[in-house]
């Protein structure tokens, strides 16, 4: 049966469009794929702890030498990794904080890196490989190339590298000048910011539409 691990990062509730992307994003998927189950994850409203000195190492010390705050830290990394074991495709909202990623979801990627389970201690081959890894992005400004902050969206190249030991490769729709309407200073970029948002929408929509016949 087909699973759907569908997860938001956001703190900014309804006004945030990378949940309604990513909302938009497990409706599309949940009529592809009618029967299909769904795990939720809100990272912005419960997010992880991060690591710190007393359970952080848990992954690369060898369990007979896990301390009680190790062993509840791995845990935490064994039902992270195991909703993504149990899921053939993974959405997740990302939204641009002070030009990168949540910290939420740099915690999210943290827990995943561990030899054992998301990588093999032998090899380095990542296990979570083979699964559709959907990432719905929103940038309240603009980041394109020829504008005054092109390169400052940190957030989307850094998930690939973040990853990537993992074995997942994900693909990124994105909106940018999500905040133009908002924003006086940006009204003059309202045009781009709702071309920029219908085709993210557009995308969306495409995401599991079966491919059209052949004529």
């Amino acid at each position: 049966m087909a699973h759907l691990l569908h997860i938001d990062s956001s703190i900014r509730g309804d006004a945030s469009v990378s949940r309604k992307f990513s909302a938009r994003a497990a409706a599309a998927w949940r009529a592809a794929h009618p029967g299909g189950t769904v795990t939720y994850r809100d990272l912005g409203r419960d997010p992880l702890p991060h690591l710190d000195a007393a359970g952080g190492l848990a992954r690369i010390l060898p369990r007979d030498q896990h301390t009680a705050a190790h062993a509840e830290s791995w845990a935490l990394t064994e039902e992270l990794v195991s909703e993504i074991k149990e899921a053939d495709t993974i959405v997740l909202g990302l939204p641009l904080y002070n030009f990168g990623a949540p910290s939420s979801v740099k915690a999210w990627v943290d827990y995943l890196i561990a030899p054992g389970l998301s990588i093999d201690p032998e090899t380095h081959v990542g296990l979570l490989g083979g699964r559709d890894f959907v990432v719905l992005a929103s940038r309240g400004g603009g980041y394109g190339a020829g504008t005054p902050r092109e390169g400052w969206d940190h957030a989307e190249p850094w998930l690939p590298h973040a990853i990537l030991s993992t074995g997942l490769e994900p693909r990124f729709i994105t909106a940018e000048l999500t905040l133009a309407e908002v924003t006086p200073a940006m009204a003059d970029l309202i045009p781009l910011a709702a071309k920029s948002l219908a085709a993210a929408e557009q995308a969306i929509d495409g995401l599991w539409s079966p491919a059209p016949a052949l004529a």
